[in-house]
C-alpha cells in the first residue's frame, strides 16, 4: 500500500515517536511510505491533490527506528513530488497546538482541509478529518457521557470559575482550553482561593478557561489507554497502556512535564470508559485514539498524534505498531473491493 503520514516538520519527528514506529513498521512491511508537512500540499488545476513528499532511502530491513529516522531526515532520503490522491491511506499526525505561537497558525487546520479533499478523492485519510476539525480543541471531551467524565466548567468568567470552585468544595483544576502538554496547568486549593483572577488571566491570554473538579486519584498519575477501530487495542493478549504518574508534587503526569512512565493496571472501570466512549469514537471515525484515564474518568481524550505506543511495547514485551499496520492493510483491501467508493468515516473504524 501507499502510506503518507501528515507531521508538523520532518526535522522535528524523533526516534521515540509513535509516528516513527508506524512508518518503519510499514516500510519494512513492504510498504511505501512518505512524510508531508501541512506546508508541503498542492490542490492542482487538474483537479488533483499532489505534495512534496520525503520517504525512505530504502525498502525495507530498518533494524532500529534511530537508523531509520535518521534515514529519513539525511540527504539520502527520497524527495519527490507525489500525487497525494493516489495514495492508498493518509494518517493525519500532525499536531494542531504545536503550530501555536510559530508564526504558522494557517497549519492548524491545513492537514484537516486537504486531508477532506484527499478523501473525496478515494483515499482513507485518518483520524476522519471532518470529525478532526471539531474536535480541535479540549471541548471535544465534553461530548461524551457524563458517566466518565469529570464535572467541568468552560468559561472566560472569573465570577463563574470562583463560584464553580466553592461548589466542588474548594479545590479544582484550571487549564486552557486550547493547547497540550500540560503548559498553563494549576491545581487550586481552598487556600489559594486569593490567587485565582492571576491564574484565570494566566491562561485566559490564549482563550478559554477549563475549570476542572479535582480527582483525588489524579495524585497516582493517569493511564494511557489505546483504542484502535473502537476498541482496546489488543495484541498478543496485551493492551496497549501505559501508566504515567507525577513528578514530585507537580500535578501534571503528562511527559513533557516530567511525568514518569510505569507499566499499566487495567481495571474493569477503565475498560468500561472504554465501552462507553467507543459509540462516538466509532460515529466520529476516529481510528486510533489515546484515552487518558484517571481512575473511572476520562480526562483527556487524544484524537490528532497519541504518542506512546513504544512506552506500551517496552512495558508488554510486543510491538503494537503491528497491529495498526496490519489494520490499514486491511482498509486498503475493503477499499480494493468496492474501488475506493466508501464512505471515510464508516471506512476509518472497520
Amino acid at each position: 500500500m501507499k502510506l503518507g503520514f501528515v507531521i508538523n516538520n520532518i526535522k522535528t519527528e524523533e526516534v521515540g515517536y509513535t509516528t516513527t514506529r508506524l512508518a518503519m513498521t510499514a516500510t519494512n512491511s513492504g510498504h511505501e511510505v512518505w512524510y508531508i508537512s501541512p506546508g508541503d500540499f498542492t490542490y492542482a488545476s487538474d483537479d488533483k491533490l499532489y505534495a512534496e513528499a520525503i520517504g525512505p532511502s530504502k525498502e525495507g530491513g530498518y533494524k532500529t527506528t534511530k537508523i531509520f529516522m535518521a534515514d529519513v531526515q539525511s540527504t539520502k532520503a527520497r524527495k519527490e513530488r507525489i500525487c497525494a490522491s493516489e495514495l492508498d491511506i493518509i494518517m493525519l499526525r500532525n499536531d494542531p497546538a504545536g503550530e501555536e505561537g510559530s508564526g504558522h497558525s494557517w497549519a492548524s487546520s491545513a492537514a484537516i482541509q486537504f486531508g477532506r479533499v484527499a478523501v473525496s478523492h478515494g483515499v482513507v485519510v485518518l483520524n476522519d478529518p471532518a470529525s478532526l476539525g471539531r474536535a480541535m480543541n479540549k471541548m471535544y471531551l465534553q461530548l461524551f457521557p457524563e458517566e466518565v467524565r469529570p464535572k467541568t466548567l468552560i468559561t472566560r468568567n472569573k465570577k463563574e470559575i470562583r463560584s464553580f470552585a466553592k461548589e466542588m468544595g474548594g479545590t479544582i483544576v484550571l487549564k486552557p482550553l486550547q493547547g497540550s502538554g500540560g503548559q498553563g496547568v494549576f491545581l487550586l486549593h481552598k487556600s489559594d482561593i486569593s490567587n485565582l483572577n492571576q491564574m484565570v488571566e494566566a491562561i485566559s491570554r490564549d482563550g478559554y478557561v477549563i475549570a476542572q473538579e479535582y480527582l483525588p486519584a489524579a495524585a497516582d498519575g493517569d493511564t494511557r489507554l489505546f483504542m484502535m477501530n473502537g476498541y482496546p487495542l489488543r495484541y498478543k493478549g496485551k493492551l496497549a497502556a501505559f501508566r504515567r504518574v507525577n513528578s514530585g508534587g507537580d500535578i501534571r503526569s503528562n511527559l513533557h512535564a516530567g511525568g514518569k512512565k510505569m507499566r499499566a493496571e487495567i481495571t474493569d472501570a477503565m475498560l468500561h470508559v472504554a465501552e462507553v466512549v467507543r459509540p462516538k469514537l466509532v460515529q466520529d471515525g476516529m481510528f486510533l485514539v489515546g484515552l487518558d484515564i484517571v481512575g473511572d474518568k476520562l480526562m483527556e481524550i487524544n484524537v490528532f498524534s497519541p504518542g506512546g505506543l513504544g512506552s506500551a511495547q517496552t512495558f508488554e514485551s510486543v510491538n503494537f505498531s503491528i497491529p495498526v499496520i496490519e489494520a490499514l492493510e486491511r482498509k486498503v483491501e475493503y477499499m480494493k473491493f468496492y474501488r475506493r467508493n466508501f464512505d471515510n468515516l464508516e471506512m476509518a473504524t472497520l
